[in-house]
């Protein structure tokens, strides 16, 4: 099959790319590189199957060329991060909004189907656990730009769905605190890279309030199997949940970290208006039920956290030891 990738030299991105070549498949990738790296993708940049283009979702001549090449999209490509959320909402909406409304509006005439990466933010302040897909969404205010990422995502799902209303097929995925090699603080599971790269660094490892919260980190190879499997025909026009649906503390976290490394950094507390400004809010839990991923995908994590964890600080200390990539 001929895929198309969006952001396929991010994190998740080029994790897919790779899976899809070694499944056999053609696969081009669009990313301007904004926080992707070319780097990320350097195993795969001189595959015969693969076409790497720098560029941008909101290029609609080159998305429109591309799309007519393939049979089915990936749309990874996004604006992504907490800190891009309260510093730069502008961007996170515009970003996020615009690139899903190019891919779905180009990918209709034909009816490729498109694969949508949403994110569990979605289910804002929800506290009913596990979190089901046809759950409601709670957030907060307007005026707090730390729900801007939740509200984009929100309405990129909309225009899926309306898009899937008129026959187009479409899948969205909504990814739970994936982490990795490839993973950097300002992405997807940015609080893992930052305790490691401190914890190598015999820096202190900074824990925003209590600690007491609790996400249920995915690694970055589950995330991908459920990814690929979204392929299926069974997954049209539905929602699913990929993650890992066993919680973890920030704090628990941070001590596994730092065991896992044999760091002496220090695990201190920092609250969260000296992290992100007045105003912020967080969710204290956030669990995924995976009844629909294993229905429909047959999907169902299989490494566990201190598993994950050991892979990605091998791959951390590497870059370190390398000068590699900055996170």
């Amino acid at each position: 099959m001929k895929i198309l990738v969006t952001g396929g030299a991010g994190f998740i991105g080029s994790h897919l790319v790779e899976r899809l070549l070694r499944e056999g498949h053609e696969v081009w990738t669009i990313d301007d590189l904004s926080t992707g790296k070319k780097e990320f993708l350097q195993a795969t940049l001189t595959h015969p199957r693969h076409r790497f283009l720098k560029g941008t979702v909101l290029d609609r001549a080159l998305l429109k060329e591309t799309i007519q090449q393939v049979d089915l999209i990936y749309h990874l490509a996004a604006v992504l991060g907490v800190k891009n959320c309260v510093e730069h909402p502008l961007k996170v909406i515009e970003g996020n909004i615009d690139g899903t409304r190019n891919v779905l509006e180009l990918a209709y005439p034909e009816r490729k189907k498109v694969i949508f990466a949403s994110t569990s933010e979605v289910y804002g302040k929800n506290s009913r656990l596990p979190f089901h897909e046809d759950d409601e969404r709670i957030l907060g205010s307007t005026a707090i730009h730390r729900w801007c990422y939740a509200t984009a995502k929100a309405l990129d799902e909309h225009l899926c769905f309306a898009y899937a209303k008129q026959g187009l097929p479409v899948t969205v995925l909504r990814y739970f605190n994936a982490y990795g090699p490839r993973a950097t603080a300002t992405a997807y599971g940015g609080v893992i890279p930052r305790f490691i790269t401190a914890a190598l660094k015999g820096e202190p490892l900074e824990v925003y309030g209590t600690g007491e919260q609790t996400r249920c980190f995915t690694y970055i190879e589950d995330t991908v199997e459920g990814t690929y499997r979204a392929m299926n025909e069974k997954a049209d026009g539905v929602v699913i949940n990929i993650g890992n649906n066993q919680p973890e503390s920030i704090m628990k976290a941070a001590q596994l970290v730092k065991q896992l490394t044999g760091s002496d950094s220090p695990i201190v507390k920092v609250p969260y208006e000296k992290a992100y400004g007045r105003g912020y809010e967080d969710m204290m839990k956030r669990q995924p039920d995976l009844t629909r991923a294993r229905q429909l995908l047959d999907y169902l994590p299989t490494i566990d956290f201190t598993t994950g964890l050991s892979r990605t600080i091998d791959w951390y200390r590497q870059q370190l030891t390398t000068g590699g990539t900055e996170q």
